[in-house]
This record gives structure tokens, sequence and C-alpha cells, in this order.
């Protein structure tokens, strides 16, 4: 109080309370101490004082500083004389408007600065309005509207417009909530930039209940749901019609469906059902209305509705289409009402049938033994042993089975169902039953070792399953299916990739020979000659293997080697075809160019010997081989086969087969795969970006599982 503020900081600094620093500063600022202030201000940590303090310090107009002062006080009305004795006056009408004080404002504005009333108008039109008092609220929307005048000079002020267009959107809703509503909504109408108003005048009037006027200015305002859900309060269905188009709610569209429904306008009703996602309506209307039961089976199976799926059940059971009934019916997961009406008109075969298959049924373990329980009291072992399998009871399963396939050995459909049951079951005794069945160990007759292959198959026992595989494939081959061989053996080699089981050898030399004698037909036709020769040569060493073909065979390898310049081994065929045993069965269109190969091989067979077959390094020891030889003489080791060319792959231009992953030499493979044909190996497409060189070959020469 003595303005001995040094000592006084001194003892704020010994006290340290917030209160006495905080009266420390007040003293400061009252004495103009700004700077002295602004330290105390620091100390306590206030910074928004500091920057306001800062913000002031180089006044040099002492009243304009002491009023700011006497306004960081809270002094507002010393503040507002110090403002108005001092160089700047209108800083008191800024303090004013900040403080929302409109009506002292507008007081100064009058006196300071005229052409700020129609703003500052405008902003306490806002707070009126936002306080509910909205006929002040227009009074001062109208007068900042009516008081804004263009600048001297302008032509064109984006403030002075946004604020007419604020102004006159207060005016349209204030007016509105006054009453005063048609010129409301026709200033509202009138302009047409401002969707939002028309949104907000739009809401007061749906409040007030004025819904036409609303609904009118929803609509111009392109809120078009909001429009159509106005009309329909209003029942004016017309225009909610012409709305429709660009509406969205699926709510809308659903009410308007109900109402073009109660007019008896079915079609309209079914377009605006569909559009509002409600399909049952939609089949209910066809099935009732429109007599369209084909537009509501579609709709059904399109949806998998349940509620749809039943309607269409009741309207085939009224037309006594009982088939069609339990299909609905079970798609509709009304099992129990499906499985009486199977039983009571003779259709329990046919709803096993959709149980089984439907993947909509959801079928339960229950619903399986009531039909297993049926079949077996009507003594349909095989219908009953079916249905057991999918209701979970294996053993009563495989019971029924077995009586079936006792009966009837060449049963195939119990034998495969019966596969599936042991598969699923994995239970050593019900395998067992059927593998000493399957070996004939029952009746005395060995079964097709097809069966036998798919049971180890379904079991997981691959080493078992391969070894059937190779049966069947010789079986096949012996009949001459080289085809069948090939893929039955293709197939297991896979799988047992897959499993990381080693690969029997015989396995693999046999797929090696079958995909030799595939790749003749590609060779020629696509007039490589040489290298169809190099395969039937390999074919044809192992004849023995091939007895349903052995003179066509060998026929053709003759006829290839003579065409690739092969003379020695067309001449050594040929002979083998002379033989007694041979000659007979060639074909007579062949037969006089063998003899001739034969006949004359003279001077020209022994001193312009065969020309020796090309070698390639080995991809183990890189020891040169034969091309098509598998066996490397240096290493011992038997090298796997390009599927594109029937070779022995190189290690500096492998690939693989990006479907099935088995080795190619990688020019040889694009070749083939450019010209459209497919994977020799796998017949599955291959495009030629894919075909990439393989750096690391290891995978391919140690194959896990292999030799």
């Amino acid at each position: 109080m003595i303005y001995r503020f040094t000592e006084a900081w001194k003892t704020c600094q010994v006290l340290n309370r917030k209160e006495t620093w905080e009266q420390l500063a007040e003293a400061l600022m009252r004495n103009l101490e700004i700077e002295f202030a602004i330290r105390v201000y620091r100390q306590t940590g206030n910074v928004g004082m500091v920057w306001s303090l800062q913000s002031i310090q180089d006044i040099e107009d002492q009243k304009l500083l002491a009023g700011h002062i006497a306004m960081f006080l809270k002094d507002f009305d010393t503040a507002q004389d110090w403002y108005l004795k001092s160089s700047q006056p209108v800083a008191a009408l800024n303090m004013r408007r900040d403080l929302l004080q409109w009506d002292q404002a507008l007081q100064l504005a009058g006196k300071l600065a005229p052409e700020q009333i129609p703003y500052i108008a405008r902003e306490y039109a806002q707070q009126l309005e936002f306080m509910g008092n909205y006929s002040e609220a227009l009074s001062h929307y109208e007068r900042g509207l009516l008081e804004a005048r263009p600048i001297t000079g302008r032509k064109h002020d984006p403030d002075q417009e946004n604020h007419n267009i604020q102004c006159r959107a207060g005016v349209a809703r204030t007016a509105i909530r006054c009453g005063d509503i048609r010129r409301g909504v026709s200033m509202a109408a009138d302009m047409s930039s401002s969707r939002q108003l028309k949104r907000e005048c739009a809401d007061i009037l749906e409040g007030m209940k004025q819904l036409n006027d609303a609904a009118m200015l929803f609509e111009k305002g392109q809120f078009y749901d909001k429009a159509a859900s106005t009309y329909i309060r209003l029942k004016n269905w017309q225009k909610v019609g012409e709305l429709l188009i660009n509406i969205t709610s699926p709510k809308i569209h659903l009410q308007y469906a109900k109402a073009k429904e109660a007019d008896g306008k079915y079609h309209e009703a079914v377009k605006a059902y569909e559009m509002a996602r409600d399909l049952d309506s939609v089949v209910r209307l066809n099935l009732d209305y429109l007599n369209n039961p084909e537009e509501a089976v579609q709709v059904v199976q399109e949806t998998k509705s349940i509620e749809g799926a039943k309607m269409v059940a009741r309207f085939f059971q009224k037309l006594n289409d009982y088939r069609s009934a339990i299909r609905f019916l079970v798609m509709s997961r009304c099992h129990d009402e499906a499985f009486q009406l199977a039983r009571q008109h003779h259709q329990m075969e046919l709803y096993g049938e959709i149980l089984s298959n439907s993947l909509e049924s959801e079928a339960r373990p229950d619903d399986y033994r009531s039909l297993a329980l049926h079949f077996e009291g009507e003594h349909n072992s095989l219908l009953a042993g079916k249905y057991y399998y999918h209701a979970g009871d294996y053993n009563k399963a495989l019971k029924h089975l077995m009586q079936v396939m006792k009966a009837n050995s060449e049963d195939t459909e119990a034998i495969s169902l019966a596969i599936d049951v042991v598969g699923v079951a994995n239970d050593e005794h019900l395998a067992n039953q059927l593998i000493e069945f399957l070996l004939g160990e029952t009746d005395g007759i060995p079964k097709d070792p097809k069966f036998l292959f798919r049971l180890y198959m379904a079991r997981r026992q691959y080493r078992e399953a391969a070894k059937t595989a190779i049966i069947i494939a010789n079986e096949e081959q012996i009949n001459g299916n080289y085809r069948n061989a090939h893929d039955v053996l293709f197939g297991m080699y896979q799988e047992l990739r897959r499993n990381g089981i080693k690969i029997p050898t015989e396995m693999r030399s046999n797929l090696t020979l079958l995909h030799s004698y595939i790749l003749v037909r590609l060779h020629v036709r696509r007039g490589e000659h040489l290298k169809g020769a190099r395969m039937l040569i390999r074919v044809a060493n192992n004849i023995s293997k091939f007895p349903s073909h052995i003179v066509p065979i060998l026929t053709s390898t003759v006829i290839e080697c003579s065409r690739a310049g092969l003379k020695a081994s067309a001449f050594s065929y040929a002979a083998m075809l002379m033989r007694p045993e041979y000659r007979s069965q060639v074909d007579p269109k062949y037969s006089k160019k063998i003899e001739a190969v034969v006949r004359k091989p003279g001077s020209k067979l022994s001193s312009a010997s065969e020309e020796e077959e090309p070698n390639a390094p080995c991809p183990y020891c890189d020891g040169p081989v034969p091309e098509t030889e598998l066996n490397c003489l240096q290493c011992k080791t038997n090298i796997p086969f390009c599927i594109a060319t029937g070779r022995h792959i190189v290690k500096d231009d492998l690939t693989a087969c990006p479907n099935c992953d088995f080795p190619a030499i990688l020019p040889e493979l694009q070749q083939i795969v450019e010209s459209g044909e497919a994977c020799p190996m796998c017949s599955e497409t291959i495009v030629a970006d894919r075909l990439t060189k393989i750096s690391d070959v290891k995978s391919y020469l140690y194959q896990e599982g292999e030799d």
C-alpha cells in the first residue's frame, strides 16, 4: 500500500502463497507497473496474464493502457471510461461486444461507429434467438438487414453479403416462430443457395404441425427422405410416389408399400417392398394376390428366407404339391412338419435327399435319426445306414450297410457310404470289418482295389493307399487306360508329398514311364519328332508294361525313329515287329514300310551309325549324362525328369509348374505354354508370367520324403 513493491516481492517469496502473489500483481497493475506485474505472473505460472500484459506493455497512451488494465481487473465500467477518454474510444465498443453486452454496445456504436450497428444487431439477434426471445430477435434481424448499406466504392463485399444472408435467414426462422408463417416460408423458399435454412425452417414448421409447408421446404431443400416422411403423415401418396426415385430410406419405401397394398395396388406395392428390402412381403403378395408363385419361389431361393420358405410351403400344400412343400419346409427349418408331411404322403426318400443335400436346412442329428428309424422299420438297410451315418451313429450305420453289401457285394453306393462312415468314425474295429469285406475274407470275393484305396485315403493311411494306388494304376495300364493310370499315380504322388511321406520307387518309375508315353502325342503334334522318338524308345524298352498296345507302340516307335533319323533304333524295333507273334497284328498300311526298314538296312546302317544322343550335366555331380537318361552312372543317382520333354532336369534352367510344382526345363516349358498348351503333368492352365527360373534347386533335387 506504500508502493514498496520490491520489499513486497521479497515478503511474497517468504510466504509463497498464491493469494499474496495475486495481491501484489493486482497492486502493480493498478500502478501501471507492467513489467513488474509480468515478472510476478511468470512466478505464479499464469501464462495467460503474461501474454495479455506483454501485448499492451508498449502502449504509450496512458488512458488506453489504464482502460486495458481495468478490463483485465474486470472493472468494466471504469475500463469504458478510460477507453472513451483515450485515443481509441472504439475499444470500449469492442469490449462490450466481447462481453456480449449488446445494449451498451449498440449505444456506443451509435456514437462511435454507426457502420457497426447492423453487425451488432445481427449478433444480438442470434443470442436472443438462441435464448428463445424470438420477437426481439426478429426486430434486431430486421434492423441488421435494413441498416446495412454498401460501402462506398465497393461493388461487392463478401462480408456484407454473408451478413445479409444471415439476417434474412434469421428473419425467416423468427418470423415463422412468431406466427408470420407465410413471410418466413416465402423468404426460406426464395433463398435458393441455402439448403440448410430450408431444413431449419422445415424442422420448425414440422414442430408447429404445419406439415404442408414443412414438406414443401424439405422437398425444395432436396431432403427427399424427410419430405416423403412428411407427405406420408399428410397421406399425400401421390407426392410420395413422385419422390420415390430419390428416396434411400427403406422405412419410407415400406410405409409407401403398405399404403399401396391397402389400396389394392399390388404391383406397385411389390416394387416398393423390394426397394424396402422386405422380401417376405414380396413373397406374400406374389402368392396371395398376384398368383405368381414362380417369382415367389425365385425370391426365396435367392434370399434363403425362412419366413418366405414357410409361405411357399403352405402355398404348395394347398395345391397338393407335396414334393415342393417338403422342400420349402426343410428350407424354412420346419423339420418336424416336413417329416410328418413326407410320411403321410409317402415321400420319405425325397425328404431324406432334401435334408442331406440342402445346405440351408441346418438339420439336427435327431432329424436324421428319425429318418433312419423309419427306414429301419421298412427294412431298407441302405437308407437306414445312410441316415444313421448322418446322425453320427456310426456303428449302426456300418451294421446296416454291411447287410446290404453281404446281400449284394457289387452295390457300389453301399460300399462308398461304408467308406465314408469308417473314414469319419476313426474306429479301428469298424475299419477292420470293412477291410476284411473289401479283401474278400467274408465272402471270398475280393472287391475292386479302388474301394480299398478310397478307404485308406479317408483314414489318412497314405502308405497303404500308395501301395493300392500302384495296383490300381497297373490294372489301368494293363487295360490300356494310360491317362487314368497316370492320374491315379499323380494324385497319390501329390498326396504323399503334401504329407512328407517317402515316394515309393515303383510309383516314381511307373509315373515316369506313363508320363513319357503321354508326352509322345504332345511332341508329335508340335512336329518335334526327335523328342517323340526318344520318349517312344523309353516306352518300347519297357513294352511289357503296355500289353494292350504292344504292336501299335512298336509301330509308332519305328515310324518316329525313321522320321527323326534314328535308323538303328528304327531297325531294331522293326525287327521285333517281324517276329511271328507280332507280325500278323501290324496295321496293313504300315507293314510294307516296316518290312522295308528290316530288309534294307544294308551298308547304310553298318557304315553310318546312329547319331549319339547329346549329353547334359547331371544336376547332382555335373557329370555328362545323355539327355533322356534318368540314371547318372557316375554318382548312381536317379535324376528327376522334365515334365515338358521327358529329359532329365538341369540346374541352370530349372523351373516348376506353379500348379503341381513338378520340375521342368524353363525354355521348353515356356514354349509349350506360349503355344497354348496346358501343363503336361496336371493338365492345368499355366500363366506364362508365373514361370520363373529357380535359383535354389535343392528343394527339387532332395524333395521331402523322396529317396
